[in-house]
């Protein structure tokens, strides 16, 4: 189940939260819903990539546990908080290096997130990833 209210007037953030699973199509939409259309595919895949390790790391798959996700567009800057429910045995360590950790299953995906977004931090004691993207409609995504 998805929760989401709209965005008030004048309201910077909204927030959604979702039971953890991999069916992710119908929050990507709407965590897409206000981003250009010439974006969607890259930042698609960034937001795919995190929450789903939000879900298969943070949470264990476990589907008592919930994902929450703050997100805002502020002059260009589109910023999505995702915050899980896992425990501390379930770090994988990597979210300090910069260079892909190809022995890791979840060091890969912060190497992408990084491609992605221009902004990336890891709390591990809030269990909280902070993405953010410029998106300037003048110009093409970045191609990967």
């Amino acid at each position: 189940m998805i929760v989401t209210p709209v965005r008030p007037v004048g309201r910077k953030w909204s927030n959604l939260s979702f039971t953890s699973t991999l069916y992710l199509a119908p929050v990507l939409d709407l965590l897409l819903d206000e981003v250009p259309c010439d974006w969607h595919p890259e930042i698609r895949l960034g937001l795919q990539e995190a929450l789903v390790n939000a879900v298969k790391h943070g949470n264990g798959l476990d589907p008592d546990k919930q994902i929450t996700i703050k997100f805002s567009i502020v002059s260009q800057m589109y910023w999505w908080v995702i915050t899980d429910q896992g425990n501390d045995l379930q770090d994988c360590g990597c979210s300090d290096d910069p260079t892909p950790c190809h022995d890791l299953e979840c060091g890969r995906g912060f190497y992408i997130l990084r491609k992605i977004f221009d902004h990336v931090h890891w709390d591990v004691d809030a269990h909280r990833l902070t993405l953010c993207k410029r998106i300037d409609q003048l110009n093409n995504p970045m191609i990967i």
